[in-house]
């Protein structure tokens, strides 16, 4: 299989009235993002994974590849809490043409080292579509360490690790393991480290904030392919700053998705229970005026 390389964006789920998926809006926003040039990580932290059902999210899956038409490439995160049903929901989205799946580590069970090696191992036994490892340690409560990655890297199907645990510390340990082999890569989840990524060997980044910046993000990442480091530090520095401020204010995936709203309506709410005060969302509507950026 050739390398997945680029910008990815972790799409949000859009949502009518009702709550129900708006599917019509959702392939909007894949053109959306695949006008700027970016990738497709769907049903992802961002996607709002948490808080849809086993065929919502293959529903997810098949629309995406179909607005996608082929033009930019999709990835799919198909993590649940058991083996079985990671391997079920796999198997109901592999044949939708998707380049490959994300598995995020369980969440609720504590997972010895030897669990998760297990977990991922019969997991990319049992998918024909390659997979990537899934590390974000604040919401699962599990964490990937490099020795189990590094394991883990040397089973056929598995080809990568998205890495959102937040720090460069973190990520560093996860970009040796790719420096070592031509078949393992790393996909930078935290949106600010995305060009230190790239610079260290990363493949490519799962962006959420694209959602609200896809022409930044895709500016980080063909700037410095082309060599131009001045537009890339320049693309990161703004990147950086639209995090800070917009996360300052609590749930990074409901920010992000309410921060898209003002700019695009049709994308709707996150599900409940989440709810944002409406002075935080008059300070969000201010930062979305500023950074949003029309494809």
């Amino acid at each position: 299989m050739s390398r997945i390389t680029g910008p990815f964006v972790a799409i949000v789920t859009p949502f009518d009235a009702s709550e129900a998926v708006d599917a019509a809006a959702l392939a909007r926003q894949v053109r959306r993002q695949a006008g700027a040039g970016n990738g497709v990580f769907c049903a992802g932290t961002n996607g709002e994974f948490y808080a849809l059902s086993f065929e919502e999210k293959v529903q997810v899956a098949k629309v995406c590849v179909e607005a996608a038409a082929g033009e930019v490439p999709v990835l799919a995160h198909v993590g649940e809490i058991s083996t079985h049903q990671t391997i079920a929901l796999g198997k109901a989205v592999e044949g939708f043409g998707v380049k490959a799946v994300s598995v995020i580590t369980p969440s609720f069970i504590a997972c010895t080292q030897a669990e998760l090696v297990d977990h991922y191992t019969k997991v990319a036994d049992a998918l024909a579509v390659p997979v990537y490892l899934y590390n974000i340690p604040a919401r699962t409560g599990n964490t990937i360490e490099p020795a189990t990655a590094r394991a883990l890297a040397a089973h056929p199907n598995i080809i990568g690790i998205k890495d959102s645990a937040g720090s460069q510390e973190s990520l560093d340990g996860f970009l040796a393991i790719a420096r070592e082999r031509d078949d393992f890569d790393v996909l930078v989840g935290p949106d600010s480290l995305v060009l230190h990524g790239l610079k260290n060997g990363a493949a490519g980044c799962i962006s959420g904030l694209g959602n609200v910046a896809p022409l930044t993000l895709n500016t980080i990442h063909t700037a410095f392919v082309t060599g131009d480091l001045a537009a890339a530090e320049a693309a990161q520095t703004r990147f950086s700053t639209l995090r800070k401020d917009l996360y300052a204010f609590g749930f990074p995936p409901a920010l992000v998705k309410r921060a898209l709203r003002h700019a695009a309506p049709e994308v709707g709410a996150s599900r409940a229970p989440v709810l944002i005060a409406d002075d935080v969302d008059a300070k969000v509507k201010a930062l979305s005026a500023t950074y949003a950026e029309a494809v």
